[in-house]
């Protein structure tokens, strides 16, 4: 345990890929709460790509936002906090084309922009030592390392006269070493798994070339009806396909581990502290994590968690949906959580998160099987529009109007529109402003949804 300057007490819960509480002893962390006197817990998540020292320096920087925005709030006591440090997945940076901001000519005569993830520039070798962190397991370490190896292989290939039929092999072992590493199917296949569509081809030649092209990776003059080099394109369609297969593990990995991890820690929280309110916040992946940790959660009178706030969340905004409600018919793997929170369930959500509204929908290109679906967002996330079919709803936006709090009542499902503060996109030309969450006015929001504890 260490402490904010103030005095303040905070814990890093370190979990593995598999959930488990690998540090501190749970035993010795349940314990130092209650020691502690903490009235008002607030667990943070990182989301993906985060090193344990990016995860440690975005808690540095929000837990005293959060410590002094709770400063003197009606209805919290004394604040502790706990930081989240799990095994997301880390895919380099990519030099991807912006988005254009506003209308023009060209768009408003409803011209396709042209997109590129940037994915292209990188070599396997810089995937694979990217994604190797990620991965506790040997065998999969040599798993992504010889994914690597396959795609420089390939892409000296290019060009080269290789006859079609060698191309068309170092695919197919690309292929199957990706199904080898393609986590198993979950319960919310439904909002949470369309990419298995493309990570589970028995057609990669055709499958890898298409991602390309909805990627932007494709060569120019390229196509899949067999313009240009398909093998080229092919092979920048491997390295979006892998993309693609970190997207898959992060969101398999972070609901696991909200799960088995951290929702049976604060079942056991709540029966040895249960005074104790606990604050739910996740970033991104992060924000997945710390929803399905309601799932852990064997009824609601086993929870201690009084507020959940989802920050840019990278997963299905129809993740808590009623069927009733969903224009496709279909419950949200977490709608018979939602009474674990004991207060408001707030989302924020920003036109400028280019990492969930752009590119995160492309993951599920191929199970986009009919214009209705891509047009109603089946697979679009959280940060992009919030909770959807949901009820009770309703809109707010971040900060709120001057003299105005959010005014936030328990039990309802809260859409904070926060492209007002979310909205750096200058340093992530991939993700925009996704990670651009280091702001005074998240923490408001954070304690704003923690003092309207039921």
């Amino acid at each position: 345990m260490e402490r904010l300057p103030a005095g303040e007490p905070v814990w890093d819960l370190v979990f593995d890929e598999r959930g488990r509480l690998t540090a501190p002893a749970s035993e010795a962390f349940l314990g130092e709460v209650a020691t502690e006197g903490v009235a008002d817990l607030f667990i943070f998540s990182h989301g993906w790509g985060t090193s344990e020292g990016s995860a440690r320096g975005l808690y540095g920087a929000m837990f005293p936002l959060i410590r002094d925005a709770a400063s003197g709030a009606a209805g919290l006591g004394k604040v502790g906090f706990a930081g989240v440090y799990w095994p997301s997945l880390w895919f380099p940076d990519t030099p991807a084309t912006p988005p254009r901001l506003g209308g023009s000519t060209q768009a408003e005569a409803g011209a396709v922009e042209d997109e590129s993830a940037g994915t292209a520039v990188l070599s396997g070798a810089e995937i694979a030592e990217s994604l190797l962190p990620g991965f506790e397991d040997p065998a999969q370490q040599e798993t992504i390392t010889e994914i690597g190896r396959l795609i420089d292989e390939g892409a000296a290939a290019v060009g080269s006269g290789e006859p079609d039929a060698v191309k068309e092999q170092r695919l197919l072992e690309i292929n199957q070493l990706l199904q080898s590493l393609v986590p198993p199917a979950t319960d919310s296949e439904f909002e949470d798994s369309g990419e298995t569509a493309l990570l589970r081809t028995d057609d990669p030649k055709q499958d890898y070339q298409a991602v390309a092209e909805v990627f932007g990776s494709a060569p120019p003059g390229s196509s899949t009806q067999g313009i240009g080099d398909w093998f080229a394109k092919a092979i920048h369609g491997a390295k979006d396909t892998v993309r693609v297969l970190s997207y898959n593990v992060m969101k398999a990995r972070a609901g696991q581990i909200g799960r088995v991890g951290l929702g049976p820690l604060l079942v056991e929280l709540h029966r040895r502290s249960p005074a104790v309110r606990v604050h739910l916040i996740g970033h991104s992946f992060g924000a997945r994590l710390v929803s399905f940790a309601l799932s852990g959660i064997g009824t609601p009178a086993d929870s201690p968690v009084a507020s959940l706030l989802l920050v840019q969340g990278a997963f299905s905004h129809w993740s808590f949906a009623h069927a009733q409600d969903n224009p496709f018919g279909e419950a949200g793997a977490l709608h018979t959580f939602a009474d674990r929170v004991h207060g408001p369930l707030v989302a924020t959500f920003s036109v400028h998160d280019w990492a969930v509204g752009r590119w995160y929908p492309k993951a599920s290109f191929l199970a986009h099987q009919d214009t209705e679906a891509a047009t109603a967002g089946r697979w679009d996330g959280m940060g992009a529009d919030g909770y959807q079919a949901v009820e009770p709803a309703a809109d707010q936006s971040m900060p709120p109007p001057v003299g105005m709090d959010y005014q936030l009542t328990p039990g309802t499902f809260y859409r904070v529109d926060a492209a007002s503060v979310i909205n750096n996109v200058k340093d992530q030309p991939f993700a925009g402003a996704h990670s651009d969450i280091r702001k005074p006015a998240v923490a408001q929001l954070a304690v704003a949804a923690a003092a309207a504890h039921a």
